[in-house]
């Protein structure tokens, strides 16, 4: 045999033999500490926002965030820290050749607070998206200037100084800072209800509120037009769930809140049941933390559907449930929607006798502020919530409860800004000013 083909096969073996290690390597394979042969760990991809944090696992400096370790699998007390910023901690089960991430979100331990209006807002309307604010103001140094204002909640708001936009000034005939608002789903209008007079506002331009018609006439139909749209977004949204979760969405819960991304739902159970193991295909490396399958009524709990997760929320809020939101699609079973031609009847679960309880089931049904439970985070994986005068953000698995802020603010309202970067907050700082709108800095 030639030097040749000597070394043709030596260079075939080291590629097999490279690439054999490279797999096992991948698969999370590493030389033990002990000089051990082989043996299969487990990847721990500690990340964080803001980066550049310590890791500290059991009790010890471990390494940075952003990094990769390998451990060899069991469970893991991880703790993320940054000077300024809350701590995050978890127990993380790492399993072998897998990977486990931290996905660490840290909050500013001393927020920044940056006023938004100056001369008082009342009657806060937030709109389905989120993304805009409707509220009024009584202006004492102008009449003109008094009336219903639109605040676009943009991520640059403030560094471009963008100021709230007029929508109505304060008519003689029309009493805006008691009106009741309800929005269409694509948060273009706004109907504006107050002493048997009901008229819908254009939030692209100014309105003139004086001489716009009534449309109490057309109000019923319009409603009935806005609620078929809502059912069929839902109709889309919820049908992604199993089964199983759609029939305790529709019959065995109420306040139900799918989160922004369409992947869990928020739920307060009404009956005592289990869910059954494996809904769904489970995911490799899901989320480590205790779940809770034996569902309590009166208790509020998240279901993940990419990882079949249901998770226990603890928080006290004595409010809760005080106006539920209302489902819509509870014909899921059914294989073709219902349409408003065929079936207008179906299309009034929001109408009420009143305009004032209309509007109040519409804005429950928008945002979970209303039904005084626990807010979706624009992130989808933490939730927003007050206890005890203070504000807090708490994660989806019901750990690393964070207090965001804590001072002056008026319980009733708070709300998270579009990008997750701001809360805000309604507040009083002196008795003889009155409430302003405040953007809590969290990032």
């Amino acid at each position: 045999m030639n030097t040749r083909v000597l070394y043709t096969l030596f260079s075939a073996l080291v590629i097999i033999g490279g690439s054999l290690v490279a797999i096992r390597v991948a698969q999370g394979y590493r030389f033990s500490n002990q000089k051990r042969i082989v043996q299969g760990t487990g990847l721990l991809v500690a990340n964080s926002f803001p980066s550049g944090a310590e890791v500290t696992v059991d009790g010890k400096l471990f390494t940075a965030t952003d990094d990769t370790q390998y451990l060899e699998p069991g469970v893991y007390d991880v703790m993320i820290s940054k000077d300024g910023y809350s701590s995050w901690q978890k127990r993380l089960t790492i399993e072998q050749e897998l990977v486990t991430q931290t996905n660490a979100q840290l909050f500013r331990r001393v927020p920044g607070l940056s006023p938004l209006t100056f001369v008082g807002a009342t009657n806060l309307s937030p709109s389905p998206d989120g993304e805009k604010l409707l509220f009024y103001t009584a202006s004492a140094s102008s009449k003109t200037r008094s009336g219903l204002y639109l605040l676009e909640l943009s991520s640059n708001l403030l560094s471009n100084q963008r100021e709230p936009r007029q929508i109505s000034e304060d008519p003689e005939s029309f009493d805006l800072a008691t009106a009741s608002f309800v929005w269409s789903p694509d948060n273009s209008e706004v109907i504006a209800s107050n002493n048997g007079r009901d008229i819908l506002l254009d939030l692209s331009r100014k309105n003139d509120l004086s001489n716009s018609p009534d449309i109490g006439l057309r109000k019923s139909q319009l409603i009935a037009e806005w609620e078929a749209e809502l059912y069929l977004r839902e109709r889309q949204f919820l049908g992604r769930f199993p089964a199983e979760i759609i029939d305790v969405a529709t019959r065995s819960a109420q306040n139900v809140y799918l989160s922004p991304d369409k992947k869990k739902i928020l739920y307060t159970a009404k009956t005592i049941f289990t869910l059954p193991e494996n809904i769904s295909p489970s995911l490799p490396a899901t989320n480590t933390q205790p779940e809770n399958r034996t569902v309590e009524p009166g208790k509020t709990y998240i279901y993940d559907r990419e990882e079949d997760k249901n998770f226990l929320i603890t928080y006290d809020n004595p409010q809760a449930s005080v106006s539920a939101k209302l489902m819509l699609a509870t014909d899921l079973s059914n294989r073709d929607a219902q349409t408003l031609i065929g079936s207008p009847s179906a299309f009034l679960k929001l109408s009420a006798s009143t305009s004032a309880q209309t509007a109040q089931n519409f804005a429950s049904y928008y945002s979970s502020l209303y039904s005084h439970q626990l807010q979706w985070f624009p992130d989808s994986r933490h939730l927003l919530y007050t206890q005890g005068g203070k504000i807090y953000l708490k994660e989806y698995d019901n750990t690393n409860e964070t207090t965001v802020y804590e001072g002056p603010f008026i319980s009733n309202f708070i709300y998270p800004w579009p990008d997750g970067s701001k809360i805000l907050i309604l507040a009083s700082f002196s008795p003889s000013t009155p409430a302003n709108l405040y953007a809590i800095e969290l990032k």
